[in-house]
């Protein structure tokens, strides 16, 4: 079972390198923090692009995220945002997602290799980002056209609600009443992505905003705890395969620490739609980094035949929109959150 990890080689660091993954943690935190997501559709890529294997780098990623995720929750539970209750029974549900999403990726590794794993992590992350950020921009929007107000849960979230299916579970901190049932399929699927691409928010933060009916306040914090079950587990599994690079791990948490509580902090400062637009624009710019960075991969299994000066200038291309995306992202919500509390200082 251990062939897999034969396959890998872990990245030189340098003070380059180091920096950089320093700074993608401390944004990635600062993201997690902000919309709950972890963080990780701005780490895993951000690793990638310094030449880390997409399963090292999702293996890593885990790794830092539940120490992180624990941070991330403990300071929003104090801001009464948790739903412990929801976010404990969708994290064991999750771990079993994590446990699948985890066998998908050892076969690919075996059967196609290093380039075929970075093929496949990079191509879920396109298809997912562009699916998830164009639905979550496009509430965002609706959102902030009626003037940020949440409103009632989707149409969706209240026909599910009004399904009586034993057990039912009730969820008083987020305000819910759901049958379990509902619960399981949006848990196996925040799982399976995790382990497979290491965002598992992407599928956590939606399904509990637009299936469950929770506002995106309670989505976003009560995910940090299924982050944190899921990051556990999934981690111990990892690194039996000898995928988790420690040295990146803790890089990217000594980061992370730092920006997941300004981020958390931000939440209390700006309305909801905010938090959306965020999420959405960084998904969306992200996406297109890591597509440019596709024909790299392709050319090493023989799919294409790409010029190397066209994969050189892509790969460059695909680094630097991740950088613009990393500021932009930081610049948002740092910039939301020093207008908010002016406007409340002059109040």
């Amino acid at each position: 079972m251990h062939g897999a990890g034969e396959m890998i080689t872990f990245i030189d660091l340098n003070m380059y390198s180091v920096v950089f993954l320093f700074l993608v943690g401390f944004i990635g935190g600062l993201v997690s923090g902000f919309i709950g997501s972890g963080g990780a559709f701005v780490l895993t890529p951000g690793m990638m692009s310094l030449g880390v294997p997409g399963p090292v780098a999702v293996a890593s990623n885990m790794c830092h995220k539940f120490p992180k995720a624990l941070v991330g929750s403990i300071k929003r539970y104090r801001y009464g945002q948790v739903d412990i209750k929801l976010g404990v029974i969708m994290g064991l549900f999750a771990e079993i997602g994590v446990q699948l999403g985890i066998m998908v990726q050892t076969s690919i590794l075996e059967r196609w290799g290093q380039a075929g794993s970075n093929l496949y992590v990079s191509l879920a992350f396109v298809v997912v980002l562009l699916t998830v950020g164009s639905f979550v921009m496009r509430d965002a929007m609706r959102l902030a056209r009626s003037g940020g107000a949440a409103g009632s849960p989707n149409r969706l979230a209240q026909r599910l609600q009004a399904i009586e299916l034993w057990p039912m579970l009730t969820f008083k901190r987020a305000g819910v009443r759901i049958s379990m049932w509902f619960l399981i399929p949006v848990s196996l699927a925040t799982g399976m992505l995790a382990a497979t691409i290491a965002v598992g928010g992407f599928i956590g933060v939606p399904g509990l905003m637009y299936v469950i009916g929770v506002t995106s306040l309670v989505a976003s914090a009560s995910e940090l705890v299924i982050a944190f079950v899921m990051g556990l587990g999934g981690t111990l599994i990892w690194a039996y395969y000898g995928m988790v690079d420690i040295r990146l791990t803790l890089i990217i948490l000594g980061g992370s620490l730092f920006g997941v509580q300004l981020g958390a902090i931000g939440t209390t400062y700006v309305k909801e739609y905010m938090i959306k637009m965020v999420m959405a624009i960084i998904m969306l710019i992200v996406a297109v980094s890591r597509f440019l960075a596709m024909p790299k991969y392709l050319n090493k299994l023989s799919l294409t035949n790409f010029a190397d000066s066209t994969v050189s200038l892509l790969a460059q291309t695909s680094f630097g929109i991740m950088v613009v995306a990393l500021l932009i992202g930081a610049g948002i919500i740092l910039a939301s959150m020093f207008k908010a509390r002016r406007l409340e200082n002059g109040a």
